[in-house]
């Protein structure tokens, strides 16, 4: 009898290391699942990371084309990936505000002038430009400025006031393109070139020039236009506005009446002012221009410091004074 209860509580212990041993084999199965799912979804983790940094890469360079192409009127597939990179780097041989400008501005130099699109290099002065363009014309405008530069023409005008281009508005490679000296001062900011490095620095302003109507003396205007009318009113623009240039090269002068009325007064000077008689001309409209142009600082290269000038072969400034050059219907003395 005590043998049989001793081999009944004995059974039950095989029965139980039985059990045991069957369970042990699963619960590791089930550890090696979890290890190996833990595995699996860090590489997922580590794959979609990677998938996503190449698609940012690639969507940030398509962007950068992108932004070449309207910048520049290429279409994004012929732009190069040194281009996209000079999107980002920028040309650090003009900077606006101490950052590289845009790449897109079409910059180059002639004769010691550095020349640039006017349209791009207005909205890297201000993007909120609104630009148009006739076919002849570009016309820019923002709430501190109003431009127009007409291809061919020798002058732009900014908020009334007339700039004068010696080589005039021109088109290169499809594109407006002016002096910058001169869209940075229709956009009041400020330009200093370093001679050691070669690097442009332009300093934004208040983003507009003065405006003509306060600029301009209008004394100087009323008498200066219509003494460009009486003695060279049928001349080209150059024309007339050397004769302004002479008047204004005397005012300038000590040896000459320190004001337009002074000069164009004096006594044995000028016969077309006839003792006040050239206040009832009514001077033209090319006359004005080169009247505000001259007034502006704009300068005829060719009789630069010019004091005299006259339409005569005997005058006593061609027996007397250095010539300098004929522009118009006039000989230009120094």
């Amino acid at each position: 009898m005590v043998r049989k209860l001793f081999s009944v509580p004995l059974c039950a212990f095989a029965l139980l290391l039985l059990m045991g041993a069957s369970a042990a084999p699963q619960q590791s199965d089930a550890l090696l699942a979890e290890e190996e799912s833990a595995v699996l979804s860090e590489a997922a983790l580590e794959t979609e990371s990677q998938v996503s940094s190449e698609t940012m890469e690639s969507v940030g360079a398509a962007q950068i084309g992108q932004a070449v192409a309207v910048g520049s009127g290429t279409s994004v597939e012929e732009i190069t990936a040194e281009e996209q990179q000079n999107v980002v780097v920028g040309d650090q041989s003009l900077l606006i505000d101490g950052a590289a400008a845009p790449t897109n501005l079409g910059k180059f130099q002639k004769n010691g002038v550095t020349y640039v699109a006017l349209a791009p290099m207005a909205q890297a002065l201000e993007p909120s430009v609104e630009i148009g363009w006739d076919g002849s014309t570009v016309n820019i405008y923002s709430d501190r400025l109003a431009l127009t530069a007409k291809v061919g023409q020798l002058y732009l005008v900014a908020n009334g006031r007339y700039l004068y281009l010696p080589e005039g508005v021109q088109m290169v490679n499809n594109m407006v393109t002016v002096p910058l000296s001169v869209v940075v001062e229709a956009f009041d900011a400020k330009l200093t070139w370093d001679s050691a490095t070669g690097v442009i620095c332009i300093t934004r302003g208040s983003g507009g020039i003065q405006s003509g109507d306060s600029y301009y003396n209008q004394e100087d205007l009323f008498w200066l236009s219509r003494l460009i009318t009486a003695e060279s009113g049928n001349q080209p623009l150059e024309g007339q506005m050397a004769v302004g240039n002479v008047v204004m090269n005397r005012v300038a002068s000590p040896v000459y009446p320190n004001t337009v009325l002074g000069v164009i007064a004096q006594k044995n000077q000028f016969s077309t002012y006839k003792s006040g008689a050239l206040a009832n001309r009514t001077p033209n409209q090319s006359s004005i221009i080169a009247a505000k142009l001259v007034l502006d600082g704009g300068e005829v290269s060719e009789t630069d410091g010019a004091l005299y000038f006259d339409s005569s072969a005997s005058s006593w400034a061609s027996r007397n004074r250095e010539f300098a050059a004929v522009l118009g219907g006039h000989k230009f003395y120094y």
